[in-house]
């Protein structure tokens, strides 16, 4: 499955007042569907509909649903750079509205401090899935898609399909054992196969097969 990330370009920012306490939120459209968007990929309602709702069941509900400050490499969300917590996602149309507020952790705070002078962010789903192309031509995100977080903040999400497509789409992920692996059996042969000398490749092969692992 590749790693998939879809950019909004911008939300509206909220401030609620409760017991004395002012919050921070972030609104807007976080996922569309039913359109092909600016990275040439379509998600259909259905599939995403099914989607929210158990990201809704198993994270937002439970108050797990987090976000980070910029562009994560990877499909899981860590918490070292945890900004916000999502706290609702709504259909409307072939859109979910979405809801996040901004937390005091340190990147929480970073993402407050631009916002507070002016600054313009975006927001950029991420989640995991396959990719096929329908009978239309169009690249179709598959009913097996699952969403890693309905937003990260971003400060370019109109960055060019070719600058998010290098960065998050150029490694694919397996499940193993529940965990999310990027597919490092692949890349270690094609290392290995682009190997000339002997004594060269019997030692790199020690060497990539224990990195291989340890990352296990």
């Amino acid at each position: 499955m590749k790693l998939i990330r879809e950019d909004i370009e911008a939300v509206k920012v909220i401030i609620e007042e409760k017991n004395g306490k002012k919050n921070l939120y972030i609104q807007g459209p976080f996922l569309q569907t039913e359109k092909v968007n600016r990275n040439q990929r379509m998600y259909r309602l259905p599939t995403m509909q099914k989607e929210v709702a158990r990201y809704a069941e198993s994270y937002i509900n439970k108050g797990r649903a987090l976000g980070e400050l910029g562009h994560p490499d990877g499909p899981t969300v860590n918490l070292d750079r945890v900004s916000h917590k999502i706290v609702s996602l709504k259909q409307e149309g072939n859109n979910f509205i979405g809801k996040a507020q901004i937390l005091s952790t340190p990147m929480g705070k970073i993402a407050e401090s631009l916002l507070n002078e002016g600054v313009t962010l975006g927001v950029s789903s991420r989640g995991i899935g396959s990719i096929s192309q329908n009978k239309n031509g169009v690249m179709e995100v598959g009913e097996d898609f699952m969403l890693a977080t309905a937003a990260d903040i971003v400060a370019d999400p109109s960055a060019p399909d070719a600058f998010v497509q290098g960065i998050m789409e150029g490694k694919e992920w397996i499940w193993d054992g529940g965990i999310l692996r990027e597919e490092l059996a692949e890349n270690t042969k094609k290392k290995i196969n682009t190997l000339v000398h002997q004594r060269s490749l019997d030692e790199h092969k020690l060497n990539l097969f224990n990195n291989f692992l340890n990352s296990l």
